[in-house]
């Protein structure tokens, strides 16, 4: 597959990029050698080959969710600096 201007302005567009002439040859190049690439992996022969899920045989390495001892509120509100009866006080982040 050959990349032209047309496909690099046309991927530039979806993707709401602007990019400048000498931008886009490197991007051209940049995109040809990965399709490139992807033609050459086309040309290995995976017959008996299952696809591969996990890259090792372990079948479940996580540990059983043990239902354990939590906070209270009162306790969690205890180390805050700024609080109301029930909740977390924090600073403002949304200006408006």
């Amino acid at each position: 597959m050959e990349v032209t201007n047309a496909t690099i302005e046309k991927l530039a567009h979806l993707a709401r990029l602007h990019f400048a002439e000498d931008e886009k040859e490197a991007y051209k190049a940049d995109l040809q050698n990965m399709i490139a690439f992807v033609e050459k992996l086309q040309e290995v022969d995976t017959t008996g080959v299952e696809p591969l899920m996990h890259m090792g045989d372990s079948v479940n390495a996580l540990r059983e969710d043990i239902v354990e001892g939590s906070v209270t509120r009162e306790e969690a509100l205890l180390n805050s600096p700024a609080k109301d009866n029930q909740y977390f006080k924090v600073p403002k982040v949304i200006k408006r």
